[in-house]
């Protein structure tokens, strides 16, 4: 994009005339935000235009979670014009980093939602033809803040500063028809700007409305109430991500949203398609769609029900749905597989589900053991066997986990159909994660080897003879990056950190899997080492946590207060001051990610091995430089394979040994041979940490008692855990230490999303 300075601030100018009645000189914060991206945007419109009228076949990446982060910045560095615009501000007196109070756009929960969003960029910057199909959420996830220690959730109000980056397109409307209520779903489009190259891509996020807003007659004969609760119910479906779904009118809703958002997508693409006068059976010569984990998966029967309203047979509009179907798994937890009361299903979508019987009598037809392949059973219709047995390809999300989908979790599946199942691993885009938000160690990069690595991140092998003399740059700016960050925090959670400290670093979705446990654990086992005079030497360490547990994950939420309490405990103790700190960031986002992971010293990628699909902070903190604290789970082990298992640290029981284990585990024999865990463990209960809720007591009961007593084996990998903890603590500094974080940084190449988009293209899309 070529740009001018002067014409770029008389765009902005005439923006603030017409949309805000005011210029440059007495506009605010945000009016100059909305501004500055919607003079950005008019420029690019040429582009975008170009590419929507393109002939090419196309990819349709329906995911239910899209987390975007803050967009301005990301924009603005993809177009080729970040700088720019920031010399342009600022020649007026306005510093670009303003905008730093933007809402992120969190229309996602965590690493699914944030992989949609690498993946929308990567494809973009590889000029391949994806376009992402989602809900516009008008409150995200939430905003997460702490009441004595409790996590408390707050609307996420992301729309609160406006949303120049999205184009509302009414022409584009369709009807979304449940059993008991008509919505009307609007689409709102987001452009996906390629990394300078001109390719403009779209998000398309639908919204819903009521069909009819206002009844003027209703409302005259005094019935205005009945209206009103009609337009509640049409609006609620779009206002919140993953509403609580403990309850059966949560399940209903979030069902409301899956089939919304598939519905309103296809008729969508349907009727675009006929427009061209062509065929629908050839549909898939045109299109295909990627369904982003089991919440899209309605999709299937939705599209045959479209199409036979069309004219085509069942076996007709089947065809088509095998040759545009394709299925990402992102979990091998039997709880996360969706499955749906077939009832309920059938009350709000009945000719939906109509259309999955048929596809499970056309299952039935094909004389398999009914017991090993069905898609409705018991009156539950399990979502991730309906996509199995419809789409063209099933893929995993790192070797380790499509390993486990094919000789576990879907064995019987991949027996009959093993063409289905390909692994594609994850990737991060490395203009976000590396050029954003690392511009000096960017810059230090391109002085070694040039900018190529840009867009083929895999030439960062080419600073492999340049460790040597980059270790002093290197230190020097992750040092100065931990001084942002112990900036930032010390603004937000009035915790002070000493960046001359070790920052341990664990961000990720809160979940019992990922051992958030574990890591507390272990600083209360330091913490009381430290307290008794058993460890004399401790290296300063601030342990540092981020994550945000679902509203209704009660287990999760415990976790947060425990962490919470200790942070309390350590930091609230002078004895220690000097060695350890404890900090839980508040409302974990994407834009704090992004100056967590440039200064983070070690990467707790901590699951118990074989839960864990892939995991991309892995990949984020590795870009960065930083060295993995890690089980042999997800992608860690391609890290490893990667950057060598001797530049990480590596610890806890395999995927094949976890299954043993769990024959013959008593956590209580594993307690008892360590006094200082069992101090630690106690804590939960025996009054040293503050709790009036009896969650504290119930995360200890689910260690030690009950049917399946430490069900992530936190206890059991405790002893290595710590052994190999340490080790690396003392490792910290040293020459060597250095050199294996710019080894990491060096084989990242892989974990590119944009090799990601290019095997999926290739290998998935047929693009």
């Amino acid at each position: 994009m070529q740009f001018d300075a002067k014409q770029f601030l008389a765009d902005v100018e005439r923006v603030l005339h017409a949309d805000y009645a005011c210029d440059l000189k007495s506009a605010g914060r945000r009016e100059l935000y909305n501004a500055v991206s919607k003079a950005v945007m008019e420029e690019t419109f040429d582009d975008w235009n170009r590419a929507r009228r393109s002939a090419r076949r196309r990819c349709g990446y329906f995911s239910a979670e899209f987390l975007m982060g803050r967009a301005i910045y990301s924009n603005l560095l993809n177009l080729g014009i970040l700088e720019d615009v920031g010399a342009a501000l600022k020649g007026v007196g306005e510093d670009i980093m303003q905008f730093e109070e933007v809402e992120d756009a969190a229309l996602g929960n965590g690493g699914l939602g944030r992989l949609a969003a690498c993946y929308l960029e990567s494809a973009a910057s590889r000029n391949i033809a994806l376009d992402g199909y989602g809900i516009r959420y008008r409150y995200g996830l939430f905003r997460q803040t702490f009441q004595d220690g409790f996590q408390h959730e707050e609307g996420d109000d992301w729309l609160k500063w406006g949303d120049p980056w999205s184009v509302r397109v009414d022409r584009d409307a369709v009807l979304v028809k449940f059993a008991d209520l008509t919505v009307r779903a609007v689409p709102y489009d987001m452009p996906i700007f390629g990394y300078r190259n001109g390719v403009v891509n779209t998000l398309r996020l639908w919204q819903a409305e009521p069909v009819q807003a206002f009844d003027f007659a209703s409302f005259n004969e005094m019935h205005g109430e009945v209206k009103a609760t009609e337009n509640f119910n049409a609006t609620k479906i779009t206002d919140v991500l993953y509403p609580n779904d403990n309850t059966m009118v949560g399940k209903i809703l979030r069902l409301r949203q899956q089939y919304f958002m598939v519905s309103a997508s296809l008729q969508d693409i349907i009727a675009k398609f006929k427009a061209t006068g062509k065929d629908l059976r050839t549909l898939p010569e045109k299109w295909c769609f990627q369904l982003n984990d089991t919440h899209p998966v309605i999709a299937i029967p939705e599209l045959l029900r479209l199409l036979q309203a069309e004219g085509l047979t069942f076996d007709e509009a089947f065809a088509v749905c095998a040759g545009c179907f394709n299925f990402t798994n992102h979990t091998i937890m039997a709880e996360a597989l969706e499955k749906w009361d077939a009832l309920a299903l059938s009350d709000l979508l009945p000719e939906v589900y109509e259309q999955i019987v048929a596809c499970q009598q056309r299952l039935q037809g094909e004389g398999l053991n009914p017991d090993q392949f069905y898609i409705v059973r018991d009156n539950v219709v399990h979502m991730a066997n309906l996509a199995i047995y419809v789409c063209a390809h099933v893929n995993g999300v790192a070797q380790i986990h499509t390993n486990i989908l094919k000789t576990q979790t879907f064995k019987n599946w991949y027996e009959q159909y093993p063409d289905k199942f390909v692994n594609i691993t994850n990737g991060i885009t490395p203009r976000r994660w590396l050029l954003l938000n690392n511009p000096e160690m960017a810059r230090l990069i391109d002085g070694k080897i040039g900018d190529g690595w840009h867009t083929k991140l895999p030439e960062l092998k080419k600073l492999l003879p340049h460790i040597g003399e980059m270790l002093p740059d290197f230190v020097r700016i992750k040092q100065q990056n931990k001084q942002n960050l112990a900036e930032y925090i010390a603004g937000h959670e009035g915790v002070q950190l000493s960046p001359d400290f070790i920052f341990d670093v664990q961000v990720k979705r809160l979940h019992e899997y990922k051992r958030q446990m574990l890591n507390a654990l272990s600083v209360l086992w330091y913490y009381f080492g430290i307290k008794d005079g058993e460890i004399k030497d401790f290296p300063p360490t601030a342990f540092i946590f981020g994550a945000k547990a679902a509203p209704g994950y009660y287990m999760a939420k415990a976790v947060i207060k425990f962490i919470n309490e200790v942070a309390k405990l350590v930091n609230s103790d002078p004895a220690v001051s000097d060695r350890m700190k404890v900090v839980f960031v508040q409302n974990y986002n994407v834009s704090y990610a992004e100056k967590i992971v440039c200064a983070a010293d070690i990467s707790e990628q901590i699951s118990l091995a074989g839960m864990e699909a892939s995991g991309t902070s892995n990949m984020k903190f590795m870009l960065n430089g930083t060295v993995t604290l890690g089980t042999m789970d997800g992608a860690n082990v391609e890290i490893c394979e990667e950057a060598g298992r001797e530049n990480n640290y590596i610890f806890g029981a395999t995927v094949e040994e976890v299954a043993a284990i769990k024959q013959y585990y008593c956590p209580r024999e594993i307690v008892e041979q360590n006094p200082r865990l069992k101090r630690a463990l106690e804590t939960l209960v025996d009054g040293t940490l503050s709790d009036g809720s009896g969650m504290l007591k119930k995360l200890y009961e689910s260690m030690t008692a009950g049917y399946e007593p430490d069900r992530y084996l936190v206890l059991y990998d405790f002893a290595d855990y710590i052994r190999v903890k340490t080790q690396l603590l003392y490792d910290y500094g040293t020459e060597e230490f250095n050199r294996k974080c710019l080894v990491n940084m060096a084989n990242v190449g892989k974990f590119s999303a944009d090799r990601s988009v290019s095997d999926y293209a290739k290998n998935i899309w047929k693009l």
